[in-house]
């Protein structure tokens, strides 16, 4: 209504302010505008020019869906200079930045500009794939505008919002919008997974790692990706909410190099209309659980069967959600769980931990005398469970890189060696001492997702 207002020049007051117009009466009402929202927010908003190194290699196989595996490492190996383009968010004065992972992961250099055109060379403090964050210093930074956190468990659909960036490199840029929803799970592109904050504010490749920001220039979000067919937008973006940012920031003043999430060892789905009679709810909502593991902190409180309907007073309808409500909290805090088991709704309080390196993982790399040697394994325990996002009944050996002769051989980093020769393997130390006595022929039996793969070698 404000934006529209400011358009037409027209304030409308009073109970009957569908049928009254009257001229603005002050310069005030004049230059109605978001223009001190810009003025408090922009300065804190910065480009992000990152620098990577990769290797390619030019094969005629390397879209072929077959052969591309078989010969990822055919042709002559090239170095090449990868730039990508970002925003970033100033939040404290000693030049911490917030931006996205997929804008400077794996760089060599990274060079920030801020809105005066003052530019820094930055580091990165902490970087996490699965929630695309990362978190960066300026060097040699003098004091820095900084943008305040709000809480975004406070945000609401409906509110007005400023989306500033660098979208398509043309220097910064304001668009304005509203949130348009909340609790968006799964719904986000490329590597993020969990919970984000939709907005109709455009937002444009460049944006990546930008603020969305309130009616009082306070950060609700940083802006992730869009929902599109053709690549620009079309009123559908994502933002991820401040209230993980601010666990980020806090792992990172701490000194944490990679992001820790709290382990929950829980399998689950949304409850639905069909389960609400049964499970002796009033309408569909929440989390029904269906796996605990034997290992979980949550083991003597939670069973399956239970239905978990909100964490520290907020809703969860899905595992995203549970997720995104326990990192917020972060390790070592205590939450509020509310369970329904038997109709009957009761509050439990859980300590929220990592998950345990128990058995230990014990990587270890195949030797060059072994029948595959070079390949990367790790016993599978909760700790590779939660970082390999594996079913909680997975057991045995986890490929982590299966090395040149391994790819060629056709096994994938994520896969799971069960047997060798027949032989049940559950521990590294295993699986090592099979492959070094493999003689003749070799037989693997191999998890990959869904499904059981045989793979026999002639040695």
């Amino acid at each position: 209504m404000i934006r529209a207002l400011c358009i037409l020049g027209l304030v409308l007051t009073g109970p009957a302010w569908a049928d009254e117009t009257r001229v603005p009466q002050s310069t005030a009402e004049i230059s109605l505008s978001f223009t001190p929202v810009v003025k408090r927010a922009a300065p804190a908003v910065v480009n992000i020019y990152a620098r990577r190194i990769v290797n390619t290699r030019s094969s005629p196989f390397s879209d072929d869906p077959f052969f591309q595996n078989l010969f990822r490492d055919f042709g002559v190996p090239r170095q090449r200079v990868q730039n990508s383009l970002g925003s970033g968010v100033i939040l404290s004065e000693d030049g911490i930045v917030v931006s996205n992972y997929h804008v400077v992961a794996e760089a060599t250099d990274i060079r920030v500009v801020l809105n005066d055109r003052r530019e820094y060379s930055a580091s990165v403090l902490l970087a996490d794939e699965e929630s695309d964050l990362a978190v960066l210093r300026l060097e040699d930074a003098p004091d820095m505008p900084a943008l305040d956190l709000r809480d975004s468990d406070t945000v609401e659909v409906g509110e007005l919002v400023l989306a500033i960036g660098n979208p398509f490199g043309v220097g910064q840029t304001v668009s304005s919008g509203i949130v348009s929803g909340l609790a968006r799970s799964g719904t986000a592109t490329g590597n993020a997974r969990g919970y984000f904050i939709q907005t109709d504010a455009p937002i444009n490749p460049g944006n990546s790692g930008g603020a969305l920001v309130d009616i009082d220039g306070r950060l609700i979000g940083v802006n992730t990706a869009i929902l599109s067919r053709s690549g620009g937008s079309n009123g559908i973006g994502f933002a991820i909410p401040s209230a993980l940012v601010a666990q980020f920031l806090k792992q990172a003043k701490a000194g944490n190099t990679s992001f820790e999430r709290p382990w929950a060892g829980l399998a689950g789905q949304q409850v639905t209309a069909d389960m609400v009679e049964g499970l002796g709810l009033s309408r569909p909502g929440g989390l029904i659980i269906s796996q605990v593991h034997p290992q979980s902190g949550f083991a003597g409180d939670i069973r399956p069967g239970d239905v978990i309907t909100t964490v520290d007073g907020q809703p969860v309808n899905t595992p995203a959600e549970m997720l995104f409500r326990m990192s917020v909290a972060g390790n070592g805090a205590d939450i509020t769980v509310t369970r329904v088991r038997d109709g009957r709704a009761q509050e439990v309080t859980l300590a929220l931990a990592a998950a345990p390196d128990n058995p230990p993982r014990a990587q270890t790399v195949t030797p060059d005398s072994a029948a595959i040697p070079g390949v990367t394994l790790s016993t599978i325990n909760p700790a590779v469970l939660a970082e390999y996002d594996l079913p909680l009944g997975a057991t045995g050996v986890l490929v982590d890189d299966p090395g040149q002769i391994g790819a060629r051989a056709g096994l994938r980093a994520g896969d799971i060696l069960r047997s060798i020769d027949g032989v049940e393997i559950t521990d590294t130390a295993k699986a090592e001492d099979l492959l070094l006595n493999a003689r003749g022929r070799l037989s693997l039996e191999v998890q990959r997702g869904t499904q059981r793969v045989v793979m026999r070698f002639r040695l």
